[in-house]
C-alpha cells in the first residue's frame, strides 16, 4: 500500500465520518419528561463541558486527533489540543486548514510538548475532562493525575477466535495478516493473539498466514520501524514467549535484512508464536503471553471443543477490552462467545477482523467506565457532552395555602 493511497483513505475515513456526524439530528441533544404536576416540565440537554482536554497518539496522526477535535468542537467546548511530538505537525497543518475555511482561531488551543510538559497543564489548568487515546501506562498515570476526569481509548490486547466452521481459508489468512501486521502492528486494535479450532489444522490456514507475513518487505513498507519498542525489546520478548513448554516461533522472530532504522527503533520481521493453550493458562505464563507489544507480533494457540471454556477464561483474564474478532458463521458457536465476552468492538462472522478504520460504526473499549467512542453521534455525545436536566416550574396554584414546615 503505497503512502498516497494511504493518505487518501485516511481522508476519505474523516470524510465519512464528517457526513454522519453533521447529520446529527438536534432533537437527539434535547431529551424532554413530563412534569409531576401542572405547570411543571423537564428537559435533559447534552451540555458542553468548556474547557478540555486532548492527547493522541503517533501512529494515526491525522484520523484519531481531527475526530476527537471535531467532536470536542461540534458539542461547544474550548479543546486543547496535544498531538504526539513525533507527528505535531500533521495536526498543525489541519489546524491551519480549519482556519482558513473559516474557524475562529481562538476556539482551540494547540500545543506541541512532550508528555509532562501537558500534563502540568491538565492538573494545573481548569479542563473538566481530558480525553486520551494512547498507552495503558499513562492512561492509568493520567487518571490519578486529574483524580479521574478522564475519557480513555487506551491499550488493546486484541484477541481472535476462529471458529469450528472451516471456510474461506485464503480469505481468513489474508485478514489475520492484516490484522496483527497492518501499520507494522501499530495500533490499538491489532490482533494480539489468534484462538485457531483444531478443525483448520486440516487445511493450510498457517502455511497461507506464514506466506503472507513473509511477503511482507520493507522495499513496500508493509514492514518497517517500531517507534516504541527498540529491536532488542521486540526479540528479548519474543524469545521470552517462545521458551514456554511446548511453544515455537512459526514466523519471523529475527531483525529485518538491509535496513538502516536507528536502534532506538525497532526492526523485526512480522513474527508469530504458537504457545500451547493449556501451558498459555497457567499463572506464571499468562501474563507474559498477554502483555501487548506495539510491533508486528502475535501469539497463536489451538484449541478443541473440549477447551473452549478455557479459551473463555483466556479471554476474560485479558485486562483490557477493545476490539475482538469471531470468525464464524455458526450462530450457536458466535452465541457462546458473546454471551461470554465484553470487548467494545467485536466483529462476528466470516469476514470479522479486529481492526479496520471504520467510518460508520462505533469504535472503543467496554467494561471501563472511563472508556470512550470515536466518531459517531453517540461517541460524540458521550465523551464531549455531560447531562445536565433543567425543570421548568411556573405556576403557582390559585388559593395556594402554606403547609406545615417538614
Amino acid at each position: 500500500m503505497s503512502a498516497a493511497w494511504q493518505s487518501r483513505l485516511v481522508f476519505q475515513v474523516c470524510r465519512g465520518r464528517f457526513e454522519i456526524q453533521f447529520h446529527l439530528p438536534r432533537k437527539t441533544l434535547i431529551k424532554a419528561a413530563v412534569g409531576d404536576h401542572y405547570g411543571q416540565f423537564s428537559q435533559g440537554y447534552r451540555w458542553p463541558y468548556g474547557p478540555v482536554g486532548l492527547v493522541t497518539p503517533f501512529n494515526f496522526p491525522l484520523e484519531i486527533p481531527v475526530l476527537q477535535l471535531m467532536g470536542a468542537l461540534y458539542m461547544g467546548n474550548k479543546p486543547v489540543l496535544k498531538p504526539s511530538e513525533q507527528v505535531s505537525v500533521v495536526m498543525e497543518q489541519f489546524v491551519r486548514l480549519l482556519i482558513h475555511c473559516g474557524m475562529d482561531p481562538n476556539d482551540l488551543d494547540l500545543l506541541n510538548c512532550r508528555g509532562p510538559v501537558v500534563e502540568e497543564l491538565i492538573v494545573k489548568s481548569p479542563l473538566r475532562v481530558t480525553q486520551f487515546t494512547g498507552s495503558s501506562k499513562v492512561a492509568e498515570h493520567l487518571s490519578r493525575a486529574t483524580n479521574g476526569k478522564v475519557k480513555i481509548e487506551d491499550a488493546g490486547f486484541d484477541w481472535k477466535v476462529i471458529g469450528p466452521d472451516v471456510a474461506h481459508v485464503d480469505y481468513v489468512a489474508w485478514q489475520c495478516d492484516q490484522d496483527a501486521y497492518a501499520t507494522i502492528g501499530q495500533k490499538c486494535s491489532a490482533q494480539s493473539i489468534c484462538f485457531i479450532h483444531e478443525n483448520w489444522k486440516s487445511t493450510n490456514l498457517l502455511a497461507k498466514m506464514k506466506e503472507n507475513a513473509e511477503a511482507r518487505s520493507l522495499s513496500d513498507l508493509t514492514a518497517g520501524p517500531t517507534l516504541t519498542h527498540t529491536t532488542k525489546q521486540i526479540l528479548d520478548h519474543t524469545n521470552s514467549v517462545a521458551a514456554i513448554e511446548g511453544a515455537e516461533i512459526l514466523w519471523g522472530g529475527k531483525e529485518l535484512e538491509n535496513h538502516s532504522i536507528p536502534e532506538i527503533y525497532g526492526a523485526v520481521e512480522p513474527t508469530a508464536v504458537f504457545v500451547p493453550l493449556e501451558e498459555m493458562m497457567k499463572e506464571d505464563n499468562f501474563p507474559l503471553c498477554s502483555k501487548e507489544l506495539f510491533a508486528p507480533f502475535q501469539v497463536v494457540t489451538i484449541y478443541d471443543d473440549d477447551s473452549i471454556d478455557l479459551v473463555l477464561d483466556a479471554l476474560e483474564k485479558i485486562s483490557h477490552h477493545l476490539t475482538a474478532a469471531l470468525v464464524s458463521n455458526d450462530l450457536e458457536f458466535q452465541s457462546r462467545i458473546l454471551s461470554s465476552t465484553v470487548n467494545g468492538t467485536t466483529y462476528v462472522g466470516r469476514r470479522a477482523r479486529t481492526t479496520g478504520a471504520p467510518q460508520n460504526h462505533w469504535f472503543g473499549p467496554a467494561g471501563d467506565p472511563r472508556g470512550c467512542g470515536i466518531g459517531t453521534p453517540e461517541a460524540i455525545q458521550l465523551v464531549w457532552s455531560c447531562h445536565r436536566e433543567i425543570i421548568n416550574d411556573n405556576f403557582v396554584p390559585d388559593g395556594w395555602t402554606q403547609p406545615k414546615a417538614t
